[in-house]
This record gives structure tokens, sequence and C-alpha cells, in this order.
């Protein structure tokens, strides 16, 4: 640090999403001076553009179609429609009253909150108007933006989710442009609400990154409902006229649709912050880190999505929490990417932690055995209705390294899971426990009861 810079605190860190409020509200714990930068709204776009907003569209969407399938159960009701203020006025109501716990809680730990744009000037300074915060370190925690693709204007009828977020009714027909985690939550919604729902993916299967039993379960389920799958398919252009938006793909098939969705991924939020010239590396507008989330600058350490790999919530807040007990002089251990548990909260459910089948193969070889466990064998799912399976990877003779799952609230299950394949359980450790009956978590015993040799209610 130049002689000349006044230490203001021990932690700065610029930007209040998942990772940064987590690593500002563990360093202030630890008893360490922190600030924290942030340009729009305290819980970033987790809180607010992304995971609780589009899960809470996700519940109403449940009880759209509980609605609308009531008869089937035996209750006398009707769906008479959407009322998209009304949702509008509960998703808000519960990012909201999150906002302001948040907020309590970066007040109660004496955390110096500063609103405005930051801006890295050296390894130790974030400038935040005419203010300077000096910190013996530094977090970028700056998150990321929704892309778009090269010649695909963004506005009108064409929107990425930030702005399907604000629809005012429920559009008649939809295309959604990409078949990973947020197209495919989007195309449950606006499907559960009323829309006709078309995936278009470039890649061969949906939620590529899963292991392709669950892409073709949930392609399975998506048809079942109505959703029209495309993959293999690629863009070619939109335009938005009068009356509709018309997208035409390569080949060209075109298709009408009253909204395009564009749900191709999200980048990192690195350009003009001052990063490069700091002598943070960058590929791909990503910092480059260590597994301690150092970026080889003394001081000056990088959480989120603006680090390569999974762009998750949950991921960004361990990071944040690590890099905070790092700072104040603690050992925390490096987290382990496979080991971070994943959930697609679309209708069904995709959960998985640890290695798909395929890469288990390649790190394992031949010594990789594998089980599915249909729901059809376990009660609650039968009540629930739901189809969908529990499928282990594991190494011969050795633990479970992978699970994976499909089915209505499966999500629910994952911790179990991550538990699992973190602690390198063996289906026999896990076949001796006692799962309560009757739950869907009965569907991880009897995964693991199977692949240990003693299958009881297997119908596969």
């Amino acid at each position: 640090m130049p002689a000349t810079a006044e230490t203001t605190h021990d932690v700065v860190v610029l930007g209040g999403g998942s990772g940064g409020y987590a690593c500002a509200l563990r360093a202030a714990e630890l008893g360490l001076t922190v600030a924290l930068v942030e340009k729009d709204l305290l819980g970033g776009t987790c809180l607010h553009r992304g995971c609780i907003p589009t899960k809470a569209l996700l519940h109403a969407a449940e009880v759209a179609d509980s609605a609308r399938e009531a008869e089937r159960f035996g209750v006398r009701a009707t769906l008479e429609g959407i009322d998209m203020a009304r949702v509008t006025s509960y998703r808000e109501a519960v990012v909201g009253r999150l906002h302001r716990g948040l907020q309590g809680l970066v007040k109660s730990r004496k955390v110096d909150y500063v609103e405005g744009e930051g801006r890295l000037d050296g390894p130790h300074t974030v400038v935040v108007g005419d203010r300077r915060l000096v910190g013996r370190h530094v977090v970028l925690a700056t998150g990321s933006f929704a892309r778009t693709l090269p010649g695909l204007e963004v506005g009108g009828r064409v929107m990425t989710s930030d702005q399907a977020l604000g629809l005012t009714d429920v559009p008649g027909r939809v295309v959604v442009l990409g078949g990973g985690v947020i197209g495919v939550e989007f195309a449950s919604v606006l499907r559960s609400f009323g829309s006709e729902v078309t995936v278009v993916e470039a890649l061969p299967r949906l939620v590529a990154a899963e292991d392709p039993a669950s892409s073709a379960a949930l392609e399975r389920a998506f048809r079942k409902r109505g959703i029209t799958v495309r993959t293999g398919a690629r863009f070619a252009s939109a335009t938005d006229g009068a009356d509709a938006v018309t997208v035409r793909l390569e080949g060209g098939e075109e298709i009408e649709t009253d909204l395009l969705l564009v749900a191709v991924g999200r980048g990192p939020v690195t350009e003009g912050l001052g990063y490069e010239e700091t002598g943070v590396t960058l590929e791909r507008g990503f910092v480059v880190t260590d597994d301690r989330c150092a970026t080889g600058v003394d001081g000056l350490w990088a959480v989120g999505d603006i680090v390569p790999g999974l762009q998750l919530a949950h991921r960004g807040f361990a990071q944040g929490i690590l890099v905070a007990e790092q700072i104040a002089g603690l050992s925390p251990a490096p987290l382990v990417e496979s080991q971070i548990p994943r959930v697609t909260y679309c209708e069904p459910e995709v959960a998985s932690v640890g290695l798909t089948e395929e890469q288990a193969r390649a790190e394992h070889g031949d010594a990789v055995r594998t089980y599915e466990y249909n729901l059809g064998g376990n009660g609650k799912s039968q009540i629930l209705g739901t189809q969908g399976f529990v499928k282990l990877v594991r190494v011969e003779d050795g633990p479970v390294v992978g699970i994976h799952m499909v089915g209505s609230r499966m999500g629910e299950q994952i911790g179990e899971a991550q538990l699992v394949v973190s602690w390198d359980a063996f289906p026999e450790d896990v076949a001796a426990l006692v799962h309560a009956h009757p739950t869907q978590n009965e569907a991880l015993g009897e995964a693991h009861l199977a692949l240990a040799g003693k299958p009881l209610h297997a119908h596969n």
C-alpha cells in the first residue's frame, strides 16, 4: 500500500450482492472494520431480479397449477385467470421483507454502507463519487448481467429476465431463447400462467450442464405439459413487428410470438471498473482467482458471478464467508466446485450435486456404477402426483460421487444429497439410515438401499 494512502477500513467490499454482503457481515462479525459499496440495492441481483423474485413467480405458478388440477384430487375449484398486478404485489412484498431484514443486519453489524457506483483505483482503493475508501483488503463482488446475442436488440417485445419480471399481463405466445436454468424456469412459469411456450436451445439438450438422464426427464415432462422444446436449433435473427415478434432459426424456419424472452446466460460485470489497470487478470471478462478467491494482486480478492464457475448465489455467499475468514487469519477449507448443490426450480425440479455419470467415468473409468430409483415407488411422490427419479453415481466398492434428482419438490432433498457426496459416504452407509415415511426423502434412502444390493420398493 502506498505510504500516502490512509487506511479507512480493514476490508472494502465492492458490490452488495450475495457474495459481497456475506463477506461484509462475516468480516464484521470477526471484528474487522468494513465498508460495503453498492450502486443499486443491497442484496443485488439474487434478491431483486433473480433467485427470490423468480421463485416467488414459480410458487404462484404452482398455485395456479394446483387450482387448475384441483378436480383430480376431488377438490372443486377453478382457475379464473392470472392477475399479474396481484402476482407482482406478492412478489415485491417477499422481496421487500427480505431487503429490510438485510438492511437491518448490515446496520446492526456496524458495516459502513456506501451507496453509489464504485471503481477500483489501485489494489487497496475504491472510489465512490468524491469519497476514497482505502482498505487493507478489497473484495470485488460486482456480479453479473443478463446477456443477449450479437445483433439481437432488447426492447419492446424482446426482453431478458430483468424486464420479464415487469410483465403486466400474460402473453399468449412466448419463445424462450435458451434452455438453461433461467430459460426453463421462465418457460415453466409462463406455461403455468397459460402461455403457449416454445423453448429454443442451440445445444442438443435442455439444462446441458446436468446429467443427460435429468435433461431427458425434463424434456419429457415439458412436452407432457405442452411446452414445445426445440433443441439443436440455432437462433438466426428476430424482428419486432407491429403485432408480433418473428423469430428466425438457422435453416429458415420462422416462429411468430408475442414475447421473445432472451435467456442465454449471464456475463460478469467487470468492464470499466479499473480491474485490469490494477493488475487483475481477466478471461472473457471474468476475474481469474485461485481456489481461495485470491486474484494474485496482494490484498485483492474476488467472489461470486465474476469468478469463473457456477453462477449461483449460494456459491458467492460461501466464497464471501471464505474470504472474510481468510482475511481475519482463520484457515477455512477452499470450496470444492462439484460439491456445490445445484437446483433448477422449474416443474418438475432438477437437483444435483457431485459428478455426472460422464464426469465420473472420465475420472474413474470403468469402476463407475449407477442406479436410478423411479419415484413411482415413493408414496409421497404418488400423493403429489409427480414423476421422476433419483440417480446415484458411485465408484465400485467406493463412495457415492454424484446424485441427480428430477421431480416436484425434489430440490428439497439436496441437503442430504450434499452431505452424502461431500462426506464420501458409501451406499451402505446411507442405506443404514432411517428415512421418515411417507416422505420424498425416502427416495434417497431407497436408491441407496438398491445400490447397496438390497432393493425394496424398486420399480425399474
